[in-house]
């Protein structure tokens, strides 16, 4: 699968996509969801819930392992993919579709500071 050259990156394999609100749309890496297999479930973080950038808020539960998500941005959670609560396999089908929370970011510039598509290509060699 290519790597969406509009989304930026994380070295902890998140993605993130600016929307015309301003909040972030995050979710994980396809590279990600290969290295952890079968997801089965996940804990998502809660609407309302500030988080400093870097602290884990939520859980991906595969049948490999359970990986921390971390807020890449500090901001507040605007909302969560409830639908991957009943469906978690979706992040297996396509991880780049299968957002798992928005965040409306303190400064939405930092963004900037997020890999390229080209960079985190780079990075996972």
């Amino acid at each position: 699968m290519s790597i969406p050259a509009n989304l930026k990156f994380t070295d902890t394999h998140e993605w993130l996509r600016l929307e015309s609100d301003g909040s972030i749309t995050i979710g994980i890496t396809n590279h990600a969801q290969e290295a952890l297999g079968d997801i089965v479930f996940l804990e998502l973080p809660a609407a309302g819930t500030r988080y400093a950038k870097n602290d884990a808020c939520g859980v991906v539960e595969s049948v490999k392992a359970a990986s921390d998500i971390y807020a890449p941005l500090a901001g507040v959670i605007v909302e969560s993919n409830d639908d991957l609560t009943n469906a978690p396999e979706q992040v297996n089908t396509d991880a780049y579709s299968a957002w798992l929370f928005k965040i409306t970011p303190d400064n939405v510039a930092d963004l900037d500071a997020m890999l390229s598509a080209a960079d985190y290509e780079k990075a996972i060699g």
